[in-house]
Order: C-alpha cells, then structure tokens, then sequence
C-alpha cells in the first residue's frame, strides 16, 4: 500500500532508529531518508503556500519542523566535500519556505537538493533490472488493494476509517511530484506511526521496483508511451513527471509518465542479473554490518535467486566448471552469514564471489547471448530436465505393456496430462495473478523432487518384488492394478513431470528474455530439437524393453528407479538449501550433477538415507523370496 505523500512526513521521528539494512554496501546510514523526506517537500509543499499565503497552517508548520529535522539529520552525517554545501542548502531551503516563496520554486530547490545529496553519499536512486509491472500487478493485488482499492482511488475495504485515508494513486497532481525512486523508497521503508508498513522484509529490491512502475500507471496514459523520443530507466527512476513538464512541455510530460509506468524493456541480458546479483549482495554485507542477520541472509538468498540462478542453464553450456565454482562461492557467503562469521570473513567471501561473477560475466558477454549459445541453451534445458521424467514414465509404461496391463496405461496417461495443464496453470498463476519468489520456486521444486523420491522407491521395490513370473501372476490375480496401483502409478507420472515443467517454463523465459528478438528463433529450434530427441528416447526404451525377458526386465527398471530415487534425493535437499532453508556444509567429495551428486554433507546424506532405505527394502523383498521358495 502507497499512503499520500503527507505521511512521508512521519519519517523524519525515528530517523535515528531507523537502520541501513536495505541500503548499499558504501550508502550511508541516514541518506535514503534524507532523500525521502526531500521529496515529500517537493511535493506536499507547493500548494501548502499560494502567492505568499498559508494555505493550510498545520501543514505549513510540518514543512518547517522537517527542514529543521533534515538539518539535524544531514549534520549527523560523515564528514564529505559536498556536506559544508548541502548543509548551505537545507539552511536556504529553510529559509524559503519560512519567508514563503513559491512553491514551483521551494520545490525545485529540494529536488535540486536531493540530487546534490545523492551523488554526494552514492545513493543509487535507478533500478539495476528494467521494472516490469506485469509483475507488478500480482504484487499490488497482495498488497495494496485491501487499502488503496483495486483501481487505486484509495477506496480499498481496509482503508475505510483510516487517518489520514490511504491517498489516492490516480491523482495525477500529486503523482506528478514523486519520482519513480520515491514511491519505490516508500514501499521499503513505510512511514512510521502510520498504517503504512514497510515491504523491505516482504518484498525485494527488484519487487518493489516492479511494483513502484505499476503504481505510477495510475496516473498515466498508456497510448502516450509510443513517441520517437524514449527515456532511460535512469532518468525516468530519478526525474518527476512535473520536472519534465516544466522543461519540455505538456506531450514530453505525458510520455515521461507512460514510460516510467511501462519503461522501455530492454534486453535483460546476463550483466543485469550478475549485476543485480553483485549489487544485491552488497546490500546484503551492508545489513550483516549493521546487525540485521536475518536481513543479511534474506537478501543473500535474493541475490542468488532472482540473478546468478536465472543464467546458470546458459553458463553450464559455456563452462560448467565456472558455474559451479560461482555457486560454491555464493554459496559460502551465505554460509558465512548464517555463521555469524566476523564482517572481515564474510566481506573476504563476498570478494570473492564478486570476482566469480566478474568471470562468469565475462564469459557470458553483456550483450545477450549468441545464436548458438541460444540453440543450445534452448536444446539443453528441455533435454536435461526432461530426461529423468522421460526415464520414469518410460519404466512406467514399459512395465505395464509388458505384463498385459494396457487397462493401466491410461491412468499414466492422465497423470502426466494433468501435471503438464498444472505446470502451465501454476505458471500462469505466477505471472498474472500472484508473484512466486525464486525461494517459493525452489522450495516447490525441492518439496516435488523429496516426494518423487521416495514415491520413486517405492515403485522399485513394488517392481522388484514382482520380478518373477509366479509373483506376476499372483499379483495378477489379486487384481491390485485395477486399485491403489493405478492410482499409485498415476500419481507417480504426475509428480516426474509436474516437478520439472514449472522449472523448465522458468529457464524458457528467462533465456527468451537473454537471447533477444534475433536470439528467439535458435531458441525455439534448440526446444524443438529436445522434444524430438525426447521423444525418440523414449520409444526407444519401450521398443527395447519390449524384447526383455520379464525377470531381466524388471530387474534393469527396478535399477534405474531407484538410481533415480537417490539423484531425486540429492536435488531436492540443493534446491531447499537454494531457497535458503537449509544451509551448505562443503565436503571433499566428487560431483555429478545427472545424478544429484554434489559435495555438500546435507545433499549427501539425504542420498545415504535412500541408499539405506533402498538396501533396507530390497533386504526385506529378498528374504521374503528365499522364504516363498524354501516354502
């Protein structure tokens, strides 16, 4: 929720309280709110004083209290070349708007001011990542609609009674003195003694960027953003629709407002994210420094998710070991945090994987990606997260075909159509009506791969025991296929495919986004060249089984089942520790990612226990088999 400009206001009375965990690594303590406050200036205070007159008292009394405050607050700051002339202009600023000068012109000086202050104390004031406020939109519906209202006119069911009422976000008057930058700051760091919270712990740096640009759509038209005159993210983040009505007119006014509420997409090639990933972590040291663990390691895991990951599909196919090492050292800075290491440890673990993604950005160019690297990234992606789904419902349907079962085909065939309209749905939600985080993404994807697991195991050993002609035929008999076995079986398709299609639509479109327009057409021939080989393997595998004999048959899928058992085990705890519930504990220990196998104690043991449960069950079946035959 965006509460009016007035409550910025409230901002400057736990100024001193108020830490720097969501600032920066090299920001100080104290300018963002300097910067906030001078933009409530710069809005609330023109049509506070008209032509010399008070025109509303207690307002006017606040514009004065916050200059003072904004004096106190500047003078605490360290010691700069800029700080003598910045604490000139807050003096005259003072000065102005108690011999009530003109608003255009008291307005002017604290836009003027803040820009001063922020290039002084290097506040970035400009989003790394282009905004998007299609993923905007979800966050608002979560948000801010109970307040604000669903068209924004401040008439949410929650804000009825309110004081002051939730503002009005189409009111183009008011919007037109806030930047970009400002609605943004709001959102993180809400407004003290009001029912405006702070979404810096909700909400991430690109979030609330995302969030801040579908605001500012409020108050635009969006036919107005088609112009031969385009704006960069940067001035459209720092400057106000009214600075640029004063300066280029009214048609430049309404096409600064309908870009910043749309701003221009660029192509979010590999140095946006690694820089959003750098950047990202900067501000997590700057939270660690300041005391805010939690906060630290929160932002830790951002950084990881919501960057480095989304190019690790295209850095695998340029140098594996580059990714893998990145990651490690990612990795370790979070362990560092989690640790409670001393800030020198963890700041010599960031260092070093900054300098990682300065290597992995390297090799990925900043320019997007080329049209062969598209085509295989497109190739790799869907082969490799398809093949182990592709193994299970192979076995699955091989199994039933060879043993006369066609009735059971069916049901698998259902499971795996309906995982494929939920991975679609699920996507589709995430993109238009609620936003998933990168740790909700791999908490479902870790939470899938755990289960698939054991319901993998489980298949195994249900295989194994039927291995036999005679066990067949009792089973046969028994006629468990038509039951909790089908349902057993479809249940099993669903998950094997259900776990890998939300990750591979994810990869899809951040690689579409990477490869650019030129890059689009290898990336739809990489996707379709996997599916043919797809496929291609799985026929395949059931021609071949179908020349088996049953035993020998059994014996090899019961085998594979389980491999694939331990490698889900091992991606599903990566993916948790990914989403940052668990830690990493490194152990010297070789590495296969095909398999799950990675050098982690965590990862590791989670594929001990399948080995133990699968020796354990497979035990049980065979001393059950010796005591049938002695029988």
């Amino acid at each position: 929720m965006i509460a009016s400009s007035r409550f910025l206001a409230w901002l400057v009375f736990p100024l001193c309280a108020l830490s720097s965990f969501n600032l920066l690594a090299d920001t100080v303590e104290g300018a963002p709110q300097a910067l906030h406050l001078l933009d409530y200036i710069s809005a609330d205070y023109p049509p506070t004083v008209e032509a010399g007159t008070v025109v509303d008292d207690a307002e006017y009394r606040e514009q004065l209290e916050f200059t003072q405050a904004l004096q106190s607050l500047i003078a605490g700051m360290p010691g700069n070349p800029e700080k003598a002339a910045l604490e000139q202009g807050v003096s005259v600023l003072h000065a102005a708007i108690t011999a009530k000068q003109d608003g255009a012109q008291v307005a002017r000086q604290a836009r003027q001011l803040g820009a001063q202050l922020a290039v002084a104390y290097e506040v970035s004031q400009a989003p790394i990542i282009t905004p998007d406020p299609t993923r905007g939109a979800p966050l608002y519906a979560q948000n801010c609609s109970v307040c604000h209202g669903a068209s924004g006119v401040g008439d949410g069911p929650a804000g009825l009674g309110m004081t002051p009422a939730p503002a009005n976000l189409r009111d183009a008057a008011r919007m037109d003195h806030l930047s970009l930058y400002a609605i943004y700051n709001t959102l993180g760091q809400g407004v003290e003694g009001t029912d405006m919270p702070a979404f810096a712990d909700q909400l991430d740096d690109r979030q609330r960027w995302d969030l801040a640009t579908y605001i500012a759509g409020f108050s635009a038209e969006a036919a107005a953003a088609k112009s031969e005159k385009t704006y960069n993210i940067a001035d459209l983040a720092r400057q106000t629709p009214a600075e640029v009505l004063a300066a280029e007119g009214m048609p430049a006014a309404a096409t600064f407002r309908a870009q910043r509420a749309q701003p221009p997409q660029v192509k979010r090639g590999p140095a946006q994210l690694l820089d959003y990933t750098a950047a990202t972590l900067d501000k997590s040291l700057a939270a660690y420094r300041a005391g805010e663990h939690d906060q630290a390691y929160d932002l830790s895991v951002a950084a990881y998710l919501e960057g480095f990951e989304l190019v690790e599909s295209s850095l695998d196919n340029v140098d594996a070991n580059v990714r893998k090492d990145t990651e490690k050292s990612l990795m370790a800075y979070r362990q560092s945090l989690q640790d409670g290491l001393p800030v020198e440890q963890a700041e010599q673990r960031l260092d070093a994987a900054k300098a990682k993604l300065k290597e992995s950005a390297g090799l990925l160019g900043s320019d997007g990606l080329s049209w062969s690297l598209s085509y295989i990234s497109g190739l790799l992606i869907l082969l490799r997260e398809g093949l182990e789904a592709i193994l299970v419902l192979a076995a699955i349907l091989a199994f039933l075909r060879n043993t006369g079962q066609q009735s059971a085909v069916r049901s698998v065939n259902v499971g795996w159509g309906l995982a494929l309209l939920a991975g679609l749905g699920t996507w589709a939600l995430a993109a238009y009506v609620i936003d998933v985080s990168g740790s909700q993404r791999e908490l479902l994807e870790g939470a899938t791969a755990l289960f698939a697991s054991v319901m993998v195991l489980w298949l195994g050993v249900w295989m194994h025991d039927r291995r036999h002609a005679a066990a067949w035929q009792d089973y046969i008999k028994s006629s468990l296929v038509g039951g909790g076995g089908r349902f057993g079986f479809a249940i099993l398709a669903f998950f094997s495919v259900y776990r890998e299609l939300f990750e591979v639509i994810l990869f899809y479109e951040t690689l579409w986004l990477q490869a650019g327009p030129a890059g689009h057409d290898a990336v739809l021939a990489g996707g379709a060249t996997a599916l043919v080989l797809l496929v291609g393997l799985a026929w395949v595998i059931l021609r071949g089984s179908a020349k088996l004999p049953l035993t020998l048959f059994f014996s090899i899928n019961a085998a594979l089942l389980c491999a694939l058992s331990v490698g889900f085990a091992g991606h599903g705890v990566k993916a948790l520790q990914e989403a940052g519930i668990f830690g990493t504990r490194p152990v010297a220990f070789f590495e296969f990612d095909w398999l799950g196998i990675h050098a982690d104690a965590y990862s590791l043991t989670a594929q001990a226990v399948a080995i133990v449960a699968i020796v354990v069950l497979y035990g049980r079946s065979w001393v059950a088999e010796k005591r049938r035959v002695a029988a």
